[in-house]
């Protein structure tokens, strides 16, 4: 991992580098001097005053499907089981399950939870929640910066139909 990130290090240092010698730098002065190509090669280099850091994106969850079926005695749906595991902090995109049904219970940690405008809940381990079809799926974070959360999703799917689509705004 460190051999890694060093690699990735030198890589992007490499790559500014040779920007900066086709790029005029502030004042004027091309970043191919001496000065500039050396501080940006070294890991030096500062960022530009004008651009504002941009804020850190919360981590994702990761989906493990444990089961998908397709049912025998009923025709057009699909059983899924899925593991969510939340690292600390992590925050799913705003989503919906289109026509499915979804059952969530809580494995380990604690989940915030919003579905439509009902207000957010906090489940913890042995709780659980349903949504119905349709739903819009607010938030789904992990309640903790520090320790995992995980659940069981149980869903029930037309089959072929995707059992997340990610939508960061609700459709009116």
């Amino acid at each position: 991992m460190i051999k890694t990130r060093r690699a990735l290090r030198c890589l992007a240092a490499g790559m500014v580098a040779a920007t900066a010698a086709f790029v005029p730098a502030a004042g004027g002065a091309t970043a191919a001097e001496p000065s500039a190509a050396k501080a940006a090669v070294s890991g030096n280099a500062q960022p530009s005053p004008t651009t504002p850091p941009t804020p850190p994106t919360p981590p994702s969850e990761t989906v493990k499907v444990l089961l998908e079926q397709e049912l025998p005695n009923v025709r057009g749906k699909t059983f899924t089981s899925e593991v969510v595991d939340f690292p600390p902090s992590a925050r799913a995109v705003p989503h919906r399950h289109g026509e499915a049904f979804v059952y969530a219970y809580v494995l380990e940690g604690t989940v915030r939870s919003q579905l439509d405008n009902e207000p957010v809940r906090t489940y913890r381990v042995g709780e659980h929640w349903v949504e119905p079809p349709n739903s819009f799926h607010a938030l789904t974070e992990n309640a903790s910066s520090t320790e995992r959360a995980k659940l069981l999703a149980v869903i029930v799917s037309n089959t072929g139909d995707p059992t997340k689509v990610d939508e960061p705004k609700p459709t009116e």
